[in-house]
């Protein structure tokens, strides 16, 4: 088990002398907890796996270094980092009983056999897998299967860290929820350092302890569920997580006041220096948005149509060339599509070139 501290580390598939924005990983430093839950969450070609190669040793860094423990491991193999690495798609071995695929790892370093025996009846059950010790394992499901591979990763208990890449892909939603929870209790009863790789919000918020939200290279926040969502850092975390993302829009930023097409909205901060020349823009999660009936000083917005999603209703909502998500209280009708949003003025954020604008108390 170990502290990760990555300093300044970045990577170019096409060489050190490549263009700083080719670089598939942008420069990053940061620091993960021994026995944290870490996700690694953004979409195809963000970096994140590049990022995990690099932990685990498979790539080797174009710039900046990694610590295990304070300790400077950057150039050494993967074997020497004392990596468990789980993979989208399981690796067994077919013609081993599942008990000998758990052994596996640790017969290569030679642990004694009481000592494997008793390792292995512990990760077997805690992966529900002691039934299934003595079959072979050509013949089980794909969530079996993958639950061996998981259980190959958790069976050393000197392992620094596990780094698991998209490991329930292949995994049928109902099987993807209870894996999910079964790694996050085992998480809890081994206190190992993980590190899931996905591009699943609701696997990332679900697992993690700290989500890690990479685009374009670039970790972009770093944080947990609740902070990604409350107060994403940047215009990409408020697109990416929810459902329906956050509403981010073109507006005119002064004092404790913004305007959309020329209606005022309140801030409850101010935002008297704003960056000059920077594209200015407010941004609002459509939980904190109301339709209501018109009424003044309110913004005009025309429906579009309503989402009925059991729970909650949202409604689709044309502002002038804005379009917005916003929560559609019960009881409410429009029968001519016409209506007004209220905002929540503590949770409406601002953002100058993406990145979030703290503003004055």
């Amino acid at each position: 088990m170990a502290r990760i501290d990555l300093v300044d580390l970045a990577h170019s598939y096409s060489g050190n002398d490549a263009a700083p924005e080719s670089f598939a990983l942008k420069p990053v430093t940061m620091t993960w907890r021994q026995g944290g839950a870490y996700a690694l969450l953004g979409p195809s070609g963000c970096g994140k796996t590049t990022l995990l190669n690099l932990i685990s040793g498979i790539v080797a860094p174009s710039r900046g270094k990694i610590l295990f423990d304070g300790k400077d491991i950057t150039a050494l193999s993967t074997q020497k980092r004392n990596i468990a690495q789980v993979f989208q798609f399981p690796v067994i071995y077919d013609t081993m009983t599942v008990g000998e695929n758990l052994a596996f790892p640790l017969k290569n370093r030679r642990v004694p056999k009481a000592e494997i025996d008793k390792r292995v009846a512990e990760i077997a059950r805690l992966l529900d897998l002691a039934p299934y010790l003595n079959r072979k394992a050509t013949r089980l499901t794909a969530d079996a299967k993958q639950k061996i591979s998981l259980g190959r990763g958790l069976v050393r208990s000197d392992v620094a860290a596990i780094l698991f890449d998209e490991p329930l892909t292949v995994i049928d939603p109902e099987l993807k929820w209870q894996l999910r929870s079964k790694l996050k209790a085992l998480h809890r009863e081994l206190d190992l350092t993980m590190i899931y790789v996905t591009h699943d919000q609701t696997e990332a918020l679900t697992f993690a302890d700290t989500v890690v939200v990479m685009h374009d290279g670039r970790v972009v926040q770093s944080g947990t569920p609740a902070e990604l969502f409350e107060k994403p850092a940047h215009t990409f975390v408020g697109y990416f997580i929810g459902s329906p993302g956050m509403n981010i829009v073109p507006a005119v930023v002064k004092g404790r006041e913004a305007q959309i097409d020329g209606h005022v909205i309140a801030l409850q901060r101010s935002y008297d220096a704003m960056p000059a020349g920077s594209k200015i823009e407010i941004g609002v999660r459509p939980e904190f948005v109301d339709v209501v009936a018109p009424a003044p000083g309110l913004l005009s917005a025309r429906i579009e149509r309503i989402d009925d999603l059991g729970r909650i209703r949202f409604a689709r909502v044309r502002v002038g060339d804005a379009r917005f998500a916003a929560k559609v209280p019960p009881g409410f009708t429009s029968s001519d599509g016409q209506a007004a949003l209220k905002f929540d003025p503590s949770h409406v954020h601002v953002y100058a070139d993406s990145r979030l604008v703290e503003g004055a108390a």
